[in-house]
């Protein structure tokens, strides 16, 4: 099932209404006027997506509510499993920075930050399970839950804190045939990212010389899929950069760089897997 990208309309315009004044708050007060500001982005990123969604995805024959049993999980080989998780994780992530920044306590903001994407994912699956060419997915219910409960889950444990899921685009020479009208809809052109903050991990002797900003990241993505299961698991290896990480940033733009790393920067990379090769940037 391809994952729904709409969302990240509210969570950009959002980012770049408040990035100007980005800061914590002063208390954990929750500060009305940019809770609105929030919400009113939100709301208009639903609707407009639901609009879009409607003539994309949704256009053909209405049936009855069904479940997809019958291809989902052999379709794109889980990567696309991966992108609703990324994509959860993603969105609980900036909209937890978001209702910091509106002043909820770091707790409250989680929860209610899991909440919207979890509300807004769900909602995209019923829908598809009204439709003809789709029908609802446990699984990509089950990889939705998993990328909105990890951010809750660094929380708690803070040996989590060191890894985030990312994505990463470059046209496939289908993509650039014209086989797809959005790259993120092609799983051959898009990379899965498991980034690691190595210099957390390491004992406190050792921290002093290696770089915070520099961290590793392992991805995966596919190629020649046919649609029946067909296809190959492609695995990467690849330098990361942290840059919510380099000494003296200003808060905001650390939070700014912090919501930016969910996208993985080019890199210099190795494929792993099922053949070797080297990237001296892999994109």
């Amino acid at each position: 099932m391809k994952w729904p990208r709409l969302i990240l309309l509210p969570l950009v315009s959002v980012l770049l209404l408040t990035c100007r004044t980005w800061g914590s708050p002063d208390s954990n007060t929750v500060d009305p006027a940019r809770t609105a500001v929030i919400a009113g982005a939100t709301a208009a990123g639903f609707v407009a997506g639901h609009v879009v969604l409607n003539n994309l995805w949704w256009k053909g024959e209405r049936v009855p509510f069904h479940v997809n049993t019958s291809q989902d999980y052999t379709y794109a080989l889980g990567a696309d499993k991966a992108g609703h998780a990324t994509f959860a994780y993603a969105a609980t992530t900036v909209y937890g920075q978001l209702f910091r920044w509106a002043g909820m306590d770091s707790v409250q903001s989680l929860w209610w930050a899991a909440g919207v994407a979890t509300t807004y994912q769900t909602y995209i699956e019923i829908r598809d399970g009204f439709s003809r060419d789709y029908g609802l997915s446990w699984g990509d219910v089950a990889a939705n839950t998993v990328g909105a409960s990890l951010p809750l889950l660094q929380h708690a444990i803070p040996e989590l804190r060191a890894i985030d899921l990312q994505i990463s685009f470059w046209p496939s020479e289908a993509f650039r045939q014209g086989a797809y009208g959005a790259i993120i809809d092609d799983y051959t052109s898009t990379t899965h990212w498991l980034s690691m903050r190595i210099h957390d991990w390491l004992p406190a002797d050792m921290q002093q010389w290696y770089p915070p900003w520099l961290g590793l990241a392992v991805g995966h993505s596919v190629e020649g899929l046919d649609g029946r299961g067909g296809g190959n698991h492609s695995w990467y290896l690849s330098l990361d950069w942290r840059l919510d990480a380099i000494a003296g940033l200003p808060p905001w733009l650390r939070e700014v760089a912090r919501a930016l790393h969910l996208y993985h920067l080019p890199a210099p990379a190795v494929k792993i897997y099922p053949e070797v090769v080297w990237y001296g940037l892999r994109f």
